[in-house]
């Protein structure tokens, strides 16, 4: 008989896995691109939040001017905007719906009447709802 010779496999020899720390590596590359990507799109949505809050100041303004115009006086509170107060006989209202007297985040907007430069405020405290602060926590102030 004939013996049967065998050819050592050599393919297997060179070929190997990817060790633990390449595997870390690679998790903790993801986990920073992950990371940044996060940061963009929520630091875009308060942005936008921001920018509508102004927006929302801007037309609550407005609302609070026809009240004006009609019942010859400023509401005395932004919930006049939605129901009528005693002391409004030609309120043709409702100026406002109950979700346009909050902002953005949630929180109702700050007005005073009368107001400290004019004749009354209407203010966000942006995203932190503290008086002051830069970027979205800034102010949002009827200008």
């Amino acid at each position: 008989m004939q013996a049967i010779r065998q050819r050592p496999i050599t393919g297997l020899r060179h070929s190997r896995g990817m060790s633990l720390i390449e595997v870390i590596i690679v998790i903790v590359l993801i986990g920073a691109v992950l990371t940044f990507v996060t940061s963009r799109v929520l630091g875009g949505a308060d942005r936008a939040k921001a920018n509508l809050a102004n927006s929302q100041v801007q037309s609550l303004a407005g609302k609070i001017e026809q009240y004006d115009l009609d019942n010859s006086s400023l509401p005395p509170d932004l919930q006049a905007l939605i129901s009528q107060p005693s002391d409004a006989p030609n309120w043709l209202g409702p100026y406002a719906k109950s979700d346009e007297i909050k902002d953005p985040w949630g929180r109702p907007f700050i007005y005073r009447a009368p107001g400290q430069d004019g004749p009354y405020d209407l203010i966000s405290y942006g995203k932190d709802g503290q008086p002051g602060g830069d970027s979205v926590n800034r102010d949002i102030v009827l200008q």
